[in-house]
This record gives C-alpha cells, sequence and structure tokens, in this order.
C-alpha cells in the first residue's frame, strides 16, 4: 500500500506510558525504597488506558456472548484477542484486510493481542485451557498431560504444531508472530516466547530462558522491519515477556536481559513494555511479580499475563503490575458461577430459584440493575443463550470494576483498607491479613 504523504509514519513516540501514584503503603517496596504498586496511564494511537486496569479477553475477535458497546459500557478500557486463534481462524490476512483487529470487531479503544506461544505450547501439550499451577515433582523435561499427543515441538528456530481444530501442521517463528500481529493491527503485542510449565525441570527452564532471550531479539528485528513496511498502519508497541517459572535468579536474569535489550539488525528498537508470564504457582505469584518489577523500567509498563483472581489482583497490583487479561470471568460465567462482594455464587444452585434481587446487589451492572437471581438461574436451567450474556456482563463488570476501585484506592491512599475489607468479605479475615504480609514492604526483595 502506498503511503498516504500526510500521514506521519508509525513512530515508538504514538506510545507512552506514565506514573501518577505510587502506592506508598500496603505494597511492596524494591531495596531502595522504591515503591512498586502503581497508578498511570497508558497512551496509545487509539486512546488511553488508566492503570492499574483489567483487559477483558476477546479471544476470537470477540468477548464472547457480548457485544463491543456492552464492553465498553461495563468500563472495559481494550480487548486483547489472541494470534493462534485469529491465525486458525479466520487468518490474520482477513483480518488486515478489514483494517486491523479494531474495526473487524467494531471495537474503537486500544486493542492487544498476545504471540500465540501460550495456545501453541498448552493446546499443543495436551492442556487444553490452564498450564499448571501446582508444582509436583517430575522427572522429565519435556511435559505432556496423560493420554495426549504432543501437537507442538520446540526447537531452535521456532515451534512446529498441529491445529486442534483440523490437524492441519504449522510453524510459528518469532518473525512469523510478529508478521502475524502486525497484521493484527492491535495496539499492543507480545514477543514470542516458550511457555513452561512448573512440571519442566530446572535445566529445561534454563534454556527456555535462554532461547526465549534469543527469539525476543528476532521479534525485535523482525517489529522493526514490519514497522518500517507497514507504515500505512498506526504504531503497535511491542511487550517483551520475562519467564523464568519460579526461580528468582532466571526471573531476575530474564527481566534485566529484556529491559536492556535492543535488535540485532536494529539497535533503536527496544521493548515498549513487558508482559510477566508463564505458570505461577498461586502462593508465589506476589514475590515473582515483585522480582521482575525491581528489575524492570519504571517508565514502562508491566502486564500479568492470564490473572483475574481478586486476592490475585490485589497481590499483582501491589508488586508492580499495570495490566491483566485472563479469560477466566467470561468462562465462569457461561458456567454459572458469578462473582459477588460476599463471595462466590452458583447461578444453577436452588437457593437462586425464589431469590427475587440482584446477583449483588451492590453491583451496578445492568444484569444487577435490571434482573434478578431468579431470572437468572431460570435462564440457565432453560438454556437460554441470554443466560450466558447476562452472567458475562456481570462477571466482566465485576472486575473491571474492581481493578478500577483499586486504581482509585492508590491514588486516594486507602489501598489496605480497601484490600482489607475486599478480602476479607471474599475469602475471610485470614486472607486479607495474609495478603497484607506479603505485600509489606521489602516482601518482594525478601
Amino acid at each position: 500500500m502506498i503511503q498516504d504523504p500526510s500521514t506521519p509514519a508509525p513512530s515508538p513516540a504514538d506510545f507512552g506510558f506514565s506514573v501518577s501514584a505510587r502506592l506508598e503503603t500496603g505494597g511492596a517496596h524494591a531495596p531502595d525504597g522504591r515503591p512498586l504498586g502503581r497508578a498511570g496511564t497508558i497512551t496509545t494511537p487509539h486512546g488511553q488506558i488508566q492503570t492499574p486496569a483489567f483487559i477483558p479477553v476477546g479471544t476470537k475477535a470477540t468477548v464472547k456472548a457480548m457485544l463491543p458497546e456492552t464492553v465498553e459500557q461495563l468500563g472495559g478500557q481494550a480487548v486483547l484477542a489472541n494470534a493462534y486463534h485469529l491465525f486458525l481462524q479466520p487468518g490474520p490476512d482477513i483480518v488486515d484486510e478489514a483494517g486491523g483487529l479494531g474495526k473487524f470487531m467494531n471495537w474503537s479503544g486500544p486493542t492487544f493481542t498476545d504471540s500465540g506461544g501460550f495456545q501453541v505450547m498448552s493446546l499443543g501439550v495436551g492442556f487444553k485451557k490452564v498450564i499448571s499451577m501446582s508444582e509436583q515433582a517430575h522427572a522429565d523435561a519435556e511435559v505432556i498431560a496423560k493420554t495426549k499427543e504432543r501437537l507442538a515441538h520446540v526447537d531452535e528456530d521456532g515451534v512446529t504444531f498441529k491445529s486442534f481444530i483440523n490437524g492441519d501442521k504449522h510453524r510459528f517463528t518469532p518473525e512469523i508472530s510478529m508478521r502475524i500481529q502486525h497484521q493484527l493491527g492491535a495496539d499492543i503485542m507480545f514477543a514470542f516466547d516458550e511457555l513452561t510449565t512448573l512440571l519442566n525441570t530446572r535445566a529445561y527452564q534454563e534454556d527456555s530462558v535462554l532461547r526465549t532471550a534469543r527469539w525476543a531479539v528476532r521479534c525485535l528485528d523482525e517489529h522493526a522491519r514490519q514497522t518500517a513496511e507497514r507504515s500505512h498502519r498506526p504504531y503497535q508497541a511491542l511487550f517483551g515477556v520475562v519467564q523464568g517459572a519460579q526461580y528468582e535468579d532466571l526471573r531476575r536474569s530474564a527481566a534485566r536481559g529484556l529491559a536492556e535489550m535492543s535488535g540485532a539488525e536494529h539497535p533503536e528498537q527496544t521493548f515498549d513494555g513487558f508482559g510477566i508470564g508463564g505458570a505461577l504457582e498461586k502462593s508465589e505469584l506476589a514475590r515473582i511479580i515483585g522480582w521482575v518489577s525491581e528489575e524492570l523500567p519504571e517508565n514502562k509498563p508491566r502486564h500479568l499475563l492470564g490473572i483475574s483472581e481478586p486476592d490475585d489482583l490485589f497481590a499483582g497490583v501491589a508488586a508492580g503490575a499495570d495490566t491483566f487479561d485472563c479469560v477466566a470471568p467470561s468462562r465462569q460465567a457461561r458456567g454459572g458461577t458469578l462473582y459477588s462482594s460476599n463471595g462466590r455464587i452458583n447461578a444453577k444452585s436452588s437457593a437462586q430459584r425464589r431469590r427475587f434481587a440482584p446477583i449483588d446487589e451492590e453491583c451496578d451492572c445492568y444484569t444487577c440493575q435490571n434482573t434478578t437471581a431468579a431470572y437468572l438461574h431460570h435462564l440457565f436451567k432453560a438454556k437460554e443463550m441470554l443466560a450466558s450474556t447476562l452472567a458475562t456482563i456481570h462477571n466482566e463488570r465485576y472486575i473491571v470494576r474492581l481493578v478500577d476501585r483499586i486504581r482509585a484506592s492508590i491514588i486516594d491512599g486507602t489501598f489496605a483498607e480497601f484490600r482489607e475489607d475486599t478480602l476479607g468479605r471474599l475469602y475471610g479475615p485470614d486472607s486479607a491479613r495474609l495478603a497484607a504480609k506479603n505485600a509489606a514492604p521489602h516482601a518482594a526483595g525478601n
């Protein structure tokens, strides 16, 4: 496509991040006393994102069961789609021809795409939706779910995998992932990385971190090439992904390496932000994020991939994460599991059958303002499609609003009190006290 001379070429200057407030009390501090938690603003060509923020996931260019307008109405500031799934269907060329992800799905705000690495690895080893979140003894370097065929094979150049849809063989390399994501056109994309599980051996984790670093350099170079060649599109920010499982030395060295990294052929190209990826054992989540946050630059955003549980969101913010994404709110909603201010509710349970009150009387979402738990119970029992829509609206609004309130509490200095009240009601006072202990100053460096 010929570039319109009146249109400026895409530039990293089109993307930015600024910090407006810091979590002085109630969060982790670096050894030098610097608070790791903060509130700020990410600026993209399609608008700003006030952080901390939860980013609803629209895996296949749709947040399941909802209109794009509904996502905006419930407070979603951006959406995240998946490069792997959109590569398989409908194909990145079609999304590109449509004008990019936002235009394709009629979403005018900022967009993210992940690299496809998670799906290539998790689906490729038979774990489907999740990678192991509990550490167990395991002797093999290569891990695969029981009774499953390995569909993904990693080598130095990239990953060969079979489509989970029809078994067709495909190949992802750092360069291919970058080209696909440039065609998808999201404001923020992620470097292609190797996702490991907690069951991989230490030796394999070491090799994987080094391989991911080599892939990251190739992503930077291809990103620079694609940016120059596709000057008819706005600048797309590239985030490097920090891996290293539960090992402090691997996480810290990976973070330092990405922070200092530039392209081999395009030394001017560096990462615009960073993702924190990999399987994280829940009890270690805050510590791991703290290690990484200490090593990453202050002037670039940090995205925690695949997290949405309320206690994990508080832990992530306190340790320095700025944005989050996860499919759990919408997936659980479609199964009838709903969040509330006092704990989860099973919409299908008999207790909801004659409950003529909102799912959560403290929630301001469309569902809670206009329907009752009894009605939602009926819809699920009758297997009506509207059940998924109303439940998803509620769950997504609950998590988006929770993180919005966390952001407000950082700004007004009430984070610790808000965390204690929220987690105490959700999980009990012991959980609230444990969260406060884990996020105490200098906890990240312990």
